[in-house]
């Protein structure tokens, strides 16, 4: 049953996310709903030629931990999803792709956070130089998707959009719906 919003307040607003307090109306009762505002970003699973996949190992802060991820970057304010797929695939591997098939949207937890995630499969790569931003340092790695299953499952990737991707590649290749 949806909520009827009756006020909405911004109460930050920072570089990447923004926090907002709304009241709402559940079941004819008010309700504080907390709600971080934040663009989207996009994640892509990119194979190489030997059907490998491109990792980036990376510090992070929030986490304060080194993680194993897909390359991904956040949207620009209406940047279209695809285009935010391209520029990041270069920036973080350096590698652009011929193919992109595109895999669907992720909510990484609908609770709070408005973020949604556009994963897309990419092949048909071809080194062109990478770009990193200025804060960025990173390690690029290569795996099979039976690799970073197993890495999955012994937790040494427990990045989401990382799992949910590397899940729904591989049974979809099993399955033989990967046009690649």
């Amino acid at each position: 049953m949806p909520e009827k919003t009756l006020s909405s307040e911004r109460i930050y607003e920072g570089r990447i996310v923004n926090l907002r307090i709304d009241q709402t109306e559940v079941k004819g009762k008010p309700a504080l709903r907390e709600v971080v505002e934040h663009p989207g970003g996009v994640a892509i699973l990119a194979f190489d030629e030997n059907e490998r996949v491109f990792c980036v190992k990376q510090y992070r802060y929030a986490q304060q931990r080194m993680m194993l991820e897909l390359p991904a970057g956040k949207l620009e304010r209406k940047e279209d999803p695809l285009e935010t797929g391209k520029r990041e695939l270069q920036e973080e591997t350096g590698y652009q792709a011929e193919h992109w098939l595109f895999l669907g949207e992720l909510i990484p937890t609908g609770a709070y956070l408005e973020e949604k995630i556009w994963m897309y499969a990419a092949s048909g790569l071809s080194y062109v130089g990478q770009h990193l931003d200025e804060d960025e340092e990173l390690e690029l790695m290569r795996f099979s998707l039976e690799e970073l299953t197993t890495m999955i499952l012994d937790q040494t990737i427990i990045d989401a959009k990382t799992i949910a991707m590397v899940l729904k590649v591989r049974l979809m290749k099993e399955k033989g719906l990967l046009p690649f």
